[in-house]
This record gives structure tokens, sequence and C-alpha cells, in this order.
């Protein structure tokens, strides 16, 4: 009778390739399941209603832009004109552009106009407030399509100048850099 020796080498490396037969398939599926965004935690007056919940997260960097113009009682101030910004995801890849309206259009096509319906100070007295934008329009097909909420949090600078406006500058722009955390809000399944 033939007497046979295994090989511990190579039976160990039978062994690992064998897990991996099993192992690296269920890897790779989990590598591209996207994962879920918590929500910020952030003051009731901007909560957004249960039953809702993280679809996209972009962190936006760019301008605000104000116009001088005349109140209504005839004095001069800065007013915003539209926000100018890149959004991008947390691998800090432009998946977006924020927008007059105001709106957020993502790169598959997806598209929001908002209204702010709520808002708090941001807790550095230099950046501009934080939001929750109620989302009055959609159009395309893609991330946003189902999106009801928007939370812009985490604000950095983006206040108009303290000067410069007055009535020897009417109509005069001025842009102040800015960044934020927007959370993008739907029904959850």
């Amino acid at each position: 009778m033939k007497r046979y020796v295994c090989n511990p080498i190579l039976v160990a490396v039978g062994v690992a390739l064998l897990a991996c037969l099993f192992v690296c398939p269920l890897a790779g599926a989990q590598k591209d399941v996207p994962q879920k965004e918590s929500p910020p935690d952030v003051p009731d007056a901007i909560q957004v209603a249960a039953g809702e919940e993280v679809v996209v997260y972009a962190h936006a960097t760019g301008w605000q832009v104000y116009t001088c113009k005349a109140a209504s009682d005839g004095k001069f101030a800065w007013a915003l004109k539209a926000p100018e910004a890149d959004l991008h995801d947390r691998g800090d890849k432009v998946i977006g552009k924020h927008s007059a309206g105001p709106t957020w259009k993502l790169k598959d096509g997806s598209e929001v106009k908002g209204k702010a319906v709520a808002h708090v100070d941001s807790p550095d007295p230099d950046s501009i407030p934080w939001l929750r934008v109620e989302v009055v329009e959609h159009s395309g097909k893609g991330l946003l399509s189902n999106v009801t909420t928007i939370q812009r949090v985490r604000t950095q600078g983006g206040q108009p100048p303290a000067d410069g406006c007055d009535a020897a500058h009417p109509n005069a722009e001025s842009r102040s850099r800015y960044t934020a955390d927007y959370y993008f809000y739907a029904p959850a399944n």
C-alpha cells in the first residue's frame, strides 16, 4: 500500500485559496454597498420630520455672492444674490453644484430647488446660519429624485462684508468664501 505524505505548506495554501473563493466575493459585494450616512446633531429648530433618512451627503466649497441693494427704508445693505459652490462627496470628489434658487444639481442629472423654512445661528459668529430647507421642485432622475428636506450645517464663513454697501455703491457685488455640509433627506423605505 502506497503512503502519501501531505506537505503542510501546500495544505495551508490550498485552505487559503478555498477560503478566498467564498470570502472574497462577499468582501467585494460589501465594498460596493454605500454606507448609510448618519444625520448630524442639530438644534430642534432645524430637525427633519420623523420618518426621513439621509440619502446624500455633500460638502460645499465656494462663495456666497451678495449685491448692494436699497431696502424699503432707503438704507443700503448686502442682500444674498446666490451661492456658487461645488459639492463634494466624502472622498472629496466633485459630485455636483449649488447655485441660485437655491438649487442643488448632481452630476447624475438629478436636481432640487428649495426654500429655507428654519434657521439657527452658526456656533461660529463669523459664519452663515445653519438651515432646514424644504424641497419645492424636482427635476431629472438620480439620487435627489425623492429628496424632501435639506439641512445646511457646519458652516464656515460666507457672511457679507461689514461695509462697502451704501448709496455710492448700488448694485455692487461682494463674494464671501464659505464651506458647509449639506444633508439631503428622503422618506425612509
